[in-house]
C-alpha cells in the first residue's frame, strides 16, 4: 500500500506533467485537443490521489488502519460533484 508520502509524490508528478502540457501548448508543441484530453486524465488521477489521502487521514483520525484505504474508481471520484 502506498504511504501518504508516496501519494503526495504522485500528486507532485501529476502537477508537473500538467504544467509541462500547458507549456507545450503555449509553445505549439501539441494542439489543444491533445492538451485537453491529457489534462482530463491528469485531473481524474489527481482527484483519485486526493480522495485516497482523505480516506487515509479519516481512517487514521478514527483509529483505523490507513492502509485499508483503496483507490476508488474514476467514475466514483469524479461523480462526487454531481
Amino acid at each position: 500500500m502506498a504511504s501518504d508520502r508516496d501519494i503526495l509524490r504522485q500528486v507532485n508528478e501529476l502537477v508537473a506533467e500538467e504544467r509541462d502540457l500547458r507549456d507545450k501548448l503555449q509553445h505549439r508543441e501539441i494542439d489543444e485537443s491533445e492538451e485537453h484530453a491529457r489534462l482530463k486524465s491528469l485531473e481524474a488521477q489527481l482527484d483519485q490521489c486526493w480522495d485516497l489521502l482523505r480516506q487515509r487521514r479519516a481512517l487514521r483520525a478514527g483509529g483505523g488502519d490507513p492502509d485499508s484505504a483503496t483507490v476508488r474508481p474514476e467514475s466514483e471520484v469524479e461523480g462526487y460533484l454531481n
